[in-house]
């Protein structure tokens, strides 16, 4: 076996590493390809942000006659090594490796060797450069059909990331459920909410994606940012967002909740875009463009699945019933005939969120899938702690560290 460091300049190594995936997961009737270009742009300084705070490389394992057998990443980020951490713990990720204990404690050594000559006592994988939005965690039940830029891998690889030594830092739940209706408790908490004149449930209008910008950073920011991990938006950084997007929205899953004209809550939902990529094997050149807008004219045929983007409520309006009535909302479409979407899935919940769990729970979701992210810590002596359970601590509280 030879490993070898791939570098941006050099063609073929990067070729061998975007095989690598394909080679291992082609046999699999739910793999859905990511795309080329989805997994070359984390690795790019100019469309990841990440390097700018840290570094990052890659390498392609070969057996004897030059074929790729496995792949892997690590990654040092500045601005989370020491978070929520007690020793300095970087990453590894975009895992890939034939069923062989060897083979994978190559990648794992050689990633292990990488971050200890920067300082880092710990790794964390199967990981992403960046935001836990994407390429986050190892699949260990649900192989069903990825969702976009979601993690899939074979299920012996459980086994190759126990076997060395890796331990089980936090879970990750991909909460799924039919599209239909929904409980009659959660309705009546919905019509308690819709019968309060000062609540207003408005539904995204494409024409005016300005006016949204603001309901959106505004909620966001009360909602998510003021967790300690979770960095604030900017109203520049959300319209960005929004119309990067905007090409996939569908204005019927998109609903905003306002109390006297204030922005208080959200559900953003995306049809699942991956139910048209895996159409293209990977590939997103000229022709490949043209087949996904075919698709995507066609994507009440097609597109038979929605995902959570996001859903947010400020915590003032927690507990009421909020939630409720957005689900009911959406509801109210899902239930006209020339709605097309069968099955809706949530962006996953660790094991770390009781409270959002209980709120999806309520909503009749059930866990879909599980994905792992493990932790290796390097000294035999040091413990292992599992991810501390989220309080929603203000970013200024007094016992930040």
């Amino acid at each position: 076996m030879t490993i070898l460091e791939v570098k941006p300049q050099d063609k073929r190594p990067v070729k061998l590493f975007l095989d690598a995936h394909k080679l291992i997961n082609q046999q699999d009737p739910n793999w859905i390809c990511p795309l080329d270009k989805d997994i070359e742009a984390v690795f790019d300084p100019k469309q990841n942000p990440a390097h700018i705070h840290g570094e990052c490389t890659r390498w392609v394992l070969l057996d004897d006659t030059g074929k790729p057998i496995g792949r892997v990443a690590a990654f040092v980020n500045e601005h989370t090594k020491w978070l929520s951490n007690k020793q300095a713990t970087g990453g590894l990720g975009f895992f890939d490796c034939i069923d062989n204990q060897e083979a994978a404690n190559c990648l794992f050594d050689t990633c292990r060797r990488w971050l200890e000559a920067r300082g880092i006592q710990a790794m964390d994988g199967p990981i992403n450069f960046g935001e836990r939005d994407r390429w986050w965690g190892l699949l260990v039940e649900g192989f069903h059909p990825p969702n976009y830029q979601q993690n899939y891998n074979p299920p012996y690889y459980r086994r190759l990331f126990e076997a060395y030594g890796f331990q089980n830092y936090f879970e990750q739940y991909t909460y799924g459920r039919p599209v239909g209706s929904v409980n009659d408790a959660l309705h009546a908490r919905a019509n308690r909410i819709f019968s309060n004149e000062a609540y207003r449930f408005e539904k995204l209008n494409k024409k005016k994606l300005d006016s949204y910008v603001h309901a959106f950073t505004q909620v966001y920011n009360q909602s998510f940012a003021v967790i300690e991990d979770v960095p604030p938006l900017s109203e520049a950084e959300t319209y960005t967002l929004m119309r990067s997007i905007m090409p996939i929205i569908d204005e019927r899953l998109v609903w905003f909740a306002f109390y006297r004209d204030t922005p208080i809550g959200m559900m953003v939902m995306l049809p699942e875009v991956n139910e048209l990529f895996k159409h293209l094997h990977g590939k997103f050149n000229f022709w490949a463009k043209l087949k996904f807008m075919y698709y995507k004219m066609n994507m009440r045929r097609y597109c038979k699945r929605m995902t959570g983007l996001v859903f947010g409520i400020v915590p003032r309006f927690q507990g009421r019933g909020i939630d409720a009535a957005l689900i009911s909302c959406i509801e109210s479409e899902a239930l006209k005939p020339t709605f097309p979407y069968e099955w809706v899935e949530l962006n996953w919940i660790g094991d770390f969120n009781p409270p959002m769990r209980r709120i999806v729970e309520d909503m009749d979701f059930k866990v879909h899938k599980k994905h792992i992210t493990y932790r290796k810590i390097f000294d035999p002596n040091i413990p292992f702690e599992r991810h501390p359970i989220r309080t929603f601590e203000r970013r200024n509280s007094s016992n930040k560290k």
